[in-house]
């Protein structure tokens, strides 16, 4: 609302069309009240793509400063604890880190790789089932960071058009006031045209953040992603590090 009534202003203060003495002012008022059904259908989807759009922004910005500002105090906290060999300990710093994405898929397969420790050797068949388990980790971990994404992909791409639609009615309903009366004024038809202008305005308006936040956030979760592919290559040579070490010592 902010925006449009922000854009309303602008046209308010700079034009003014004049016709015969008749008079059209761009005030929000005056567009509001000038505006079809169809015409305030378009307004109003296009207010809830932008309450999703600034919502699911602030939200994903958040999550990933968040999994970003925990993840750098876990790294070296985990890598202390694996260092002393100390699996139990680094399973419950893990625990703790929750809003971690390296702490999720750490602690997915320091689990799995705990419940084979007892063993004289672990198999490749137990081997291969901790990368499983570090994958799914990877895998679940990233559609979450993922989410809401998807939303942001689809306003950038429909806003637009959805403004082009309000755009194509207030054109029909300028036409259809120009044929029901020929002498009419740019008064007259003054409402439909900037109901069709400000239909587009507030298309672009809302389609241009949201593709910019769609490209930074996914850059984000493909960094992220980058990060848990090496936790958990890194995590698998020390299971195997592990494993040569107490097969030389028995």
């Amino acid at each position: 609302m902010t925006f449009l009534g922000s854009l309303l202003g602008f046209f308010g203060f700079f034009f003014m069309f004049a016709e015969g003495g008749e008079q059209f002012e761009f005030t929000f008022y005056r567009i509001a009240s000038e505006l079809t059904i169809p015409g305030w259908v378009v307004i109003i989807v296009l207010l809830i793509q932008s309450i999703y759009l600034i919502a699911i922004g602030i939200e994903r910005w958040l999550t990933y400063n968040k999994a970003k500002q925990q993840s750098r105090q876990y790294a070296p906290k985990v890598a202390q604890a694996l260092k002393n060999s100390n699996i139990d300990e680094a399973i419950t710093i893990s625990d703790k880190h929750k809003d971690s994405h390296l702490a999720m898929v750490v602690s997915s397969g320091l689990k799995e790789f705990s419940a084979h420790q007892g063993t004289a050797e672990i198999s490749g068949d137990e081997m291969e089932a901790s990368k499983r388990a570090l994958q799914r980790a990877i895998a679940v971990k990233t559609a979450e960071l993922k989410r809401g994404l998807a939303g942001l992909a689809t306003i950038g791409s429909t806003a637009p058009f959805v403004g082009l639609f309000g755009t194509v009615v207030g054109i029909i309903g300028a036409f259809v006031r120009l044929a029901s009366n020929e002498s009419a004024g740019i008064g007259l038809v003054g409402g439909a045209i900037a109901e069709a202008l400000v239909a587009t305005a507030f298309g672009i308006g809302v389609a241009v953040p949201a593709v910019w936040l769609f490209n930074y956030f996914t850059n984000k979760v493909t960094s992220f992603g980058v990060e848990m592919e090496n936790s958990a290559s890194e995590l698998v040579d020390y299971f195997l590090k592990q494993q040569r070490t107490k097969s030389l010592g028995n």
